[in-house]
């Protein structure tokens, strides 16, 4: 019989439950893309604006400079959503993505 010491114990078995929940949880990434060209955007200091162009409707996310992403908007062709712009400190826009948006603030729409 092989004996580990408790804290060799424990550890393993905190890793086996991290890897499990890792395992379990979906994927962020699996789930969002590049936005299509068709959709684009224009930044001020205050506010950005994003233009759905394309035939479909799309949900879509605004990353920034500092890595926090906006709140996940769903555009119908030709429409229009106001996101923050990037302000004083600089804060610009690096990607649009699409993204999957909260079912609580889709139903009913």
């Amino acid at each position: 019989m092989t004996y580990l010491s408790r804290p060799i114990a424990l550890t393993a078995t905190a890793a086996a439950g991290l890897m499990m929940t890792l395992a379990a949880a979906p994927s962020a990434a699996a789930t969002e893309s590049p936005a299509p060209e068709c959709v684009q955007y224009y930044e001020s200091w205050r506010y950005t604006h994003v233009h759905n162009g394309c035939d479909d409707t799309v949900a879509v996310t605004v990353d920034y400079t500092n890595g926090q992403s906006a709140p996940c908007r769903v555009l119908e062709p030709d429409a229009w959503a106001t996101f923050s712009g990037y302000g004083t400190d600089g804060n610009h826009v690096t990607a649009l993505r699409t993204c999957d948006p909260d079912p609580a603030t889709t139903s009913g729409a």
